[in-house]
């Protein structure tokens, strides 16, 4: 399998993750005060909103070929360092 794909299959393991991550979270806004509920649902949302942008990037990668996937992929991957650090933050706070 060639480097491209198994990046591709990398980051979508990635992606399958963070959904369930999130998932977990929305199960404890559902049982949380209404203040924590507030602010826990504000946080799902942007990070339903980071995902779908860095499932769309993933979508490009995948379209891109030759060289053009490597200058993509430079794109993606701080993209990517930016949802791994907001999902860290948000696992965190919220599954102690």
């Amino acid at each position: 399998m060639d480097e491209k794909k198994l990046y591709e299959q990398k980051l979508q393991a990635q992606l399958d993750e963070w959904r369930a991550e999130i998932d977990k979270l929305k199960a404890k806004a559902n049982s949380a005060s209404a203040d924590a509920q507030l602010e826990l649902s504000r946080q799902i949302e942007d990070l339903e909103v980071r995902l779908e942008e860095g499932s769309n990037r993933l979508s490009e990668l995948s379209q891109a070929s030759g060289e053009a996937w490597v200058k993509l992929r430079e794109g993606l991957e701080s993209a990517w360092d930016s949802l791994s650090t907001a999902m860290a933050e948000a696992s965190s706070k919220y599954n102690r």
